[in-house]
């Protein structure tokens, strides 16, 4: 595709917390001085259905073939949800629609990595190019191919220090020596939206249910132990990594279901705000950036300011970058950095579909 000054696209992205495919549709703009802009117009969470909630969340453990099977399933599904968004916004003359598809299996120290609904198929069903896949070339290169949003922080938030996503996962982002670095930090929502639905709430709404509940220190301990918090980066979590890692310490017996929700609380905000530089400007998005608890606790463990920007910028600052990844492969310029991944090289990372 020939190089230009603007693009109109729609950015999907579907995270691990399971709450819904975000969609956005994003115009960029490419100015003389080399920098990027953008505005954000329609966007919009669709709610998984239950069915689709519980495929999701089981098909990590599937057979090659059943996996086969789901991701033509889901990939019907996602073009299903992208044409509705379309047509009800009165989107057109879009350039490509940039999706991110969702994480089944992210294993990249044995380089695997699938994200289902990626098919050139969805190019053909919604008649409109798409970039997506964006994960698989960077874990060919040795990669971790996560987190990939860094890029972005880059490039259209330069003015904070740090750039926190909470999501199913807390990842960061930041500059250090020119270089930019990024890595996952640890589970946000994958673990406390299920200790929340146990009390039959879907999330702790504002970390009220956190607050009021009982601290576990033993608990605590425990989960600091953790192998993964000592890495070095580049690093990244996936569903496997909380199912053998994390899980067994949460549900072991000896732990009373009614510390759980605050013990986890507190520590995911421990873990986060030793990664900041006391007094830095901390650019707080994702679902967990409404959990004013997890916040209160963050600045309490450290003196750091939590910019927390407004509602669309919070829920959709993923997809609208997976937007700006779609771009960047468009025109052939780096959308993967080594320096976050652990791959060989920078690249541009991603597949082109056309309609």
């Amino acid at each position: 595709m020939m190089k230009k000054n603007s693009y109109h696209v729609v950015g999907v992205m579907s995270g691990t917390s399971l709450d819904g495919i975000d969609l956005c549709e994003i115009v960029f703009t490419f100015s003389e001085t080399n920098a990027w802009s953008f505005e954000l117009f329609a966007s919009e969470t669709v709610a998984y259905p239950s069915t689709w909630k519980q495929k999701l969340q089981e098909a990590v453990s599937h057979s090659e073939a059943a996996l086969e099977t789901l991701n033509l399933e889901y990939t019907e599904y996602l073009s299903e949800v992208i044409l509705t968004f379309v047509k009800k916004h009165t989107i057109k003359n879009l350039d490509a629609v940039c999706s991110h598809g969702h994480t089944i299996l992210h294993q990249p120290a044995n380089g695997i990595t699938l994200q289902i609904g990626n098919l050139p198929k969805l190019a053909k069903l919604i008649q409109q190019t798409v970039v997506c896949d964006f994960r698989v070339e960077d874990v060919a290169l040795g990669g971790q191919g996560a987190p990939l949003v860094p890029i972005g922080d880059a490039l259209l938030f330069k003015e904070y220090d740090y750039c926190l996503n909470l999501g199913g996962f807390a990842n960061c982002s930041f500059e250090r020596n020119g270089e930019r670095i990024a890595y996952d930090i640890c589970p946000v929502n994958i673990v406390l939206n299920p200790l929340a639905e146990a009390y039959g709430k879907p999330y702790d709404d504002g970390g009220e249910m956190a607050r009021h509940g009982k601290f576990s220190l033993s608990l605590s301990s425990a989960l600091r132990e953790i192998p993964y918090y000592k890495l070095l980066p580049p690093k990244s979590l996936g569903l496997e990594w909380v199912q053998n890692e994390f899980l067994p310490i949460l549900n072991n017996k000896r732990y009373g279901d009614a510390y759980k929700l605050r013990t986890v609380t507190d520590h995911i905000a421990a873990v986060i705000a030793r990664q900041f530089n006391k007094g830095s400007k901390v650019l707080v998005t994702g679902g967990g950036a409404y959990n004013r608890y997890l916040l209160e606790m963050i600045k309490r463990s450290k003196d750091v300011a939590l910019i927390v920007p407004d509602a669309k910028m919070i829920e959709f600052k993923e997809a609208l970058i997976f937007g700006l990844l779609g771009v960047l492969k468009l025109r052939n310029e780096v959308n993967c950095l080594a320096s976050v991944t652990g791959a060989s090289k920078d690249h541009s990372g991603g597949m082109i579909f056309f309609a």
